[in-house]
């Protein structure tokens, strides 16, 4: 995956919290920082069903024609 570099402004407490979260992972800020914004915006979640995905296109698009018959009145 490709990285992007950029800039923060963030609260000196909230810093602190990171890199002593860092430390005690063995991880670096940028990592510590980058899985929690994923946590939050829900990406990890999306990360591990894709993984978790073992459906051929095919029974995909069944199962999302299934789902939206169901849904429907």
């Amino acid at each position: 995956m490709t990285k992007v570099r950029t800039t923060l402004t963030i609260d000196p407490d909230v810093l602190r919290a990171v890199k002593i979260r860092a430390a005690r992972l063995g991880k670096g800020d940028s990592d510590v920082i980058e899985e929690a914004l994923r946590r939050d915006l829900g990406l990890d979640l999306l990360d591990r069903l894709w993984a978790a995905n073992n459906l051929d296109e095919a029974d995909a698009q069944a199962l999302a024609v299934e789902a939206q018959h169901r849904t429907r009145a």
